[in-house]
């Protein structure tokens, strides 16, 4: 009788890109894929502020953001300092886990205000804290639920406008 190898863990691409994401994505405001960064951000939130509670970077980061969505204004110089500072929080999260992708998430969505196109980072990183966090038997299953998530929650922003604030950054 044959014995049976242990599976392969689950492998996670940051380069995924789903079709029916990437239509929507290029025809979205500025300001719903900024809600919509901050919303993939915010799931994962928890795995950066357990494992680091005092390090309040990352959430910082989305409060810059949420400035943003409420104003419309912000200082470059602001926005570029919280994702700097969020992406220093990974970095000293050290080894790759679901604290330091939550952590990169952050960082992206904050530089959304700055470039619409950082939107997707911030989806692509909280899906990677998802399957970091993941039992690797169960990783491309929580994957896949997440990206569904994120794919009808930008579905939902786009169909509400402006009007959605189910998910601001208290």
């Amino acid at each position: 009788m044959k014995s049976r190898a242990p599976p392969r863990p689950s492998r996670f691409s940051l380069a995924y890109k789903d079709p029916r994401l990437s239509l929507l994505l290029e025809d979205t405001d500025h300001q719903t894929l900024a809600r919509w960064a901050r919303d993939c951000a915010q799931r994962v939130l928890p795995y950066i502020e357990e494992e680091r509670p005092g390090d309040v970077r990352p959430r910082s980061a989305l409060v810059a953001l949420q400035a943003w969505i409420d104003t419309g204004v912000f200082r470059m110089a602001d926005i570029r300092r919280a994702s700097l500072d969020s992406h220093a929080a990974a970095r000293e999260v050290g080894t790759d886990n679901p604290a330091r992708s939550a952590a990169r998430a952050a960082g992206q969505a904050v530089a959304t205000a700055h470039v619409r196109t950082h939107a997707i980072g911030a989806a692509n990183y909280a899906a990677q804290a998802i399957h970091r966090a993941a039992d690797p038997a169960q990783a491309a299953a929580r994957v896949a639920k997440e990206r569904e998530w994120q794919y009808r929650r930008l579905v939902r922003l786009r169909a509400a406008g402006q009007h959605d604030t189910l998910h601001d950054i208290p």
